[in-house]
């Protein structure tokens, strides 16, 4: 069981250092993360972008330019986003992480069929919360990526969450299905996906975890809801993974996590042939020193 997100930072240092190709390096908030980052001993930077920006953006900050390869791009984001997709294709780079960049165009360039990262696998938002409120860190997905998924499209989410989970320790996550109620109303989508899914772990459609639900989220993080409703089975009150029934929902989950709850969070985008790291400007410091920990995580 990992109790809090610093568990992921002691993981990554004692792994192999891996490279992280930066796309659009022109960004202070991400040389101040890869400035912590490298301070830890967990990457080494390969930055992509406007050399003389990047310079001008490092040096107030402390940051040492000094035998980090810098790979100097006047012809826009974009194509700073391409250049270091293209390292990672090439075994130059094991991870990405996105910078001054729109979250489209390194998508784009991720998901580019010649040149880029494409699996047959969907991309999908995960993130990791340590929360004062419960046990253990968990993850919930998904909240960026998929606006309305559908059953199959949440197969391939919960397989990414499964990876990112195993990735980082977790070897048989306890997935929860999200949804208002805990009944099947077909009326209610989330609810009949949820019985769907549950049906198709039990036949080992769904691998590698234990999926539940529909569940309230009072359901899947409180034992105590769970026994007061006569709810039984392992992952109500203990879930790893809260599968989100939509964008909207998960989004809104997710910010009321962090802005409301006290919550602390990690998260990549999964799907690709490597691990995507996409901070936001309103992520602290620590988180995205936590999203590059968790990055590192992933094979």
């Amino acid at each position: 069981m990992i109790r809090d997100l610093t568990e992921l930072l002691r993981k990554a240092k004692n792994r192999p250092i891996r490279k992280m190709a930066v796309a659009a390096a022109e960004d202070e908030h991400v040389l101040k993360a890869l400035q912590d980052a490298m301070k830890e001993g967990i990457i080494i930077p390969l930055l992509v972008g406007d050399k003389e920006k990047i310079q001008r953006i490092a040096q107030p900050i402390g940051f040492s330019l000094d035998g980090i390869e810098l790979i100097d791009n006047r012809e826009g984001a974009a194509v700073s986003a391409r250049i270091a997709v293209s390292k990672v294709k090439n075994g130059d780079a094991d991870i990405i992480m996105k910078g001054f960049v729109g979250t489209g165009d390194l998508l784009k360039a991720v998901l580019d069929k010649d040149l880029g990262l494409r699996t047959d696998q969907l991309l999908s938002h995960v993130a990791f919360f340590e929360s004062p409120y419960y046990h253990k860190i968990f993850c919930v997905t998904d909240v960026a990526m998929n606006i309305a998924p559908d059953l199959e499209a949440k197969v391939q989410i919960i397989h990414n969450a499964v990876k990112a989970c195993q990735g980082i320790g977790i070897g048989n996550p306890k997935v929860a299905v999200a949804a208002a109620v805990e009944t099947v109303n077909p009326k209610m989508e989330a609810t009949v996906h949820a019985a769907l899914l549950k049906e198709m772990n039990a036949r080992g459609e769904v691998k590698g975890c234990v999926v539940d639900g529909p569940f309230a989220i009072d359901i899947a993080v409180s034992a105590a809801a769970a026994r007061h409703k006569g709810i039984g089975g392992e992952v109500a009150g203990d879930c790893d993974v809260i599968l989100a029934p939509d964008i909207e929902a998960g989004n809104m989950f997710y910010k009321a996590l962090n802005f409301l709850g006290g919550a602390s969070s990690a998260a990549v985008v999964m799907g690709a042939a490597v691990p995507v790291v996409l901070t936001s400007r309103s992520d602290d410091e620590r988180s995205k020193l936590l999203s590059i920990a968790l990055a590192t995580l992933i094979d």
